[in-house]
């Protein structure tokens, strides 16, 4: 045996059924899923979240209920663990770089978080390193977009962002006339050009700390127009296999720019022109990549996982066509969540549920997702709106 192949297993047995521990920042869905991979694996896995009921609880060997954007909170919840990744980038910077320093192996690494938290910087790095991108501009306030508007620097309509703490569509509006600027928070934003475009796409980057990279296929997304969350994620993406090369190579070099390690989800704009343009970027497992749970070799939670912890990347070609399905809040209901149908849906072939465990529903608040596998790509589309349109997020009382 090679002693680069000895090592490797010595890696390998440090990390399974042993004192080893992966620390893991955030306990939503997205921190679940990834817990199924951790409890397969045996890896002794911490969690922080500032929720009693967060949907993690129930699958970490310990739980710690914490501030995410307080140092101290989350200084000392690192200094537990052996390595650190996190499901939500809403975390405190300062303190993953003073545990990077202090030899904390945190993945992706502060310096990659600090380019994308906030996506004034982040569209600042697109336009340093020729990514292509929408035109925009960075503004202090709502008031200085106001401004702006009525001296014609900035053209209506355009699509308003707040540069940090936006998530699920939350943070993002389309300005068609000043009125729209009302009640927007008073923060540091940007204004981007509305751009013409024929689909959303995303591309969902592997790498680890040696330097292997994968990519995951191009998928497609459809969006709720109310709500700006995502209903569909289609894969592969029914687009033109040079359009897929196109977004796929883009996706490569935004990673590269990046030097991340980890999942790094790639949001793009297929104009009308087929030019792609890079949206925005996620470095954690992401809502474009659930499908792969049961559509592809190797999910992208597993890959996340094994990037993190420097293993072998998994396959991740699709063993048949996937489709996931949001499954978020109904209008008109909080409280006691009811999953109205759910046991019609059970019964048709290829289609999967996943509940977050989310106690509690509110519109448009995610609360699971289905995903729907066929070998005919039509077929599963098809399945995927009798899904939609067959289950209820409700709650045991209306809004009305």
């Amino acid at each position: 045996m090679s002693l680069k192949r000895q090592t490797i297993n010595t890696i390998i047995m440090n990390y399974f059924s042993s004192n080893f521990k992966l620390g893991i920042l955030g306990g939503g869905q997205l921190g679940k899923m990834l817990l199924f991979d951790t409890r397969k694996f045996d890896i002794q896995t911490y969690v922080l979240d500032p929720s009693d009921e967060a949907p993690c609880k129930i699958a970490c060997n310990q739980f710690f209920k914490g501030d995410l954007m307080d140092f101290e909170t989350v200084y000392n919840f690192g200094k537990k663990v052996d390595v650190l990744t996190f499901e939500i980038e809403l975390v405190n910077l300062e303190a993953l770089e003073k545990l990077e320093n202090e030899g904390i192996k945190v993945y992706p690494s502060p310096k990659t978080l600090k380019l994308i938290q906030n996506k004034g910087i982040q569209k600042d790095f697109y336009a340093q390193h020729a990514i292509p991108t929408a035109n925009y501009k960075r503004f202090e306030n709502i008031k200085s977009v106001i401004v702006d508007v009525l001296e014609s620097k900035l053209k209506l309509p355009f699509v308003w962002k707040c540069t940090e703490f936006g998530y699920d569509g939350n943070g993002v509006k389309v300005i068609r006339q000043l009125s729209d600027l009302e009640n927007l928070a008073n923060v540091e934003c940007i204004a981007e050009e509305m751009v013409p475009f024929k689909n959303e796409l995303a591309v969902i980057v592997c790498r680890n700390p040696s330097g292997e990279i994968k990519t995951y296929p191009v998928v497609e997304m459809e969006f709720h127009p109310e709500a700006n969350q995502v209903e569909y994620v289609i894969c592969p993406a029914r687009i033109d296999d040079t359009v897929a090369e196109k977004a796929r190579a883009i996706a490569l070099t935004v990673s590269e720019k990046f030097n991340h390690v980890g999942l790094l989800a790639v949001e793009m704009f297929q104009t009308e022109d087929d030019e792609i343009l890079v949206n925005e970027v996620a470095p954690r497992p992401h809502n474009s990549g659930h499908y792969s749970i049961e559509a592809s070799y190797t999910s992208q939670f597993e890959n996340h996982l094994r990037a993190i912890l420097n293993l072998p990347l998994g396959n991740t070609d699709s063993k048949v066509a996937g489709i996931m399905v949001n499954l978020s809040g109904e209008e008109g209901f909080s409280g006691d969540v009811v999953y109205e149908n759910i046991e019609k849906i059970l019964g048709w072939n290829g289609v999967t549920p996943h509940i977050y465990g989310k106690k509690q529903t509110r519109p448009f608040r995610k609360m699971g997702h289905v995903t729907i596998v066929n070998n005919d790509i039509k077929e599963a589309r098809r399945i995927a709106e009798d899904v939609k349109n067959t289950i209820r997020v409700i709650s045991t009382k209306s809004n009305n």
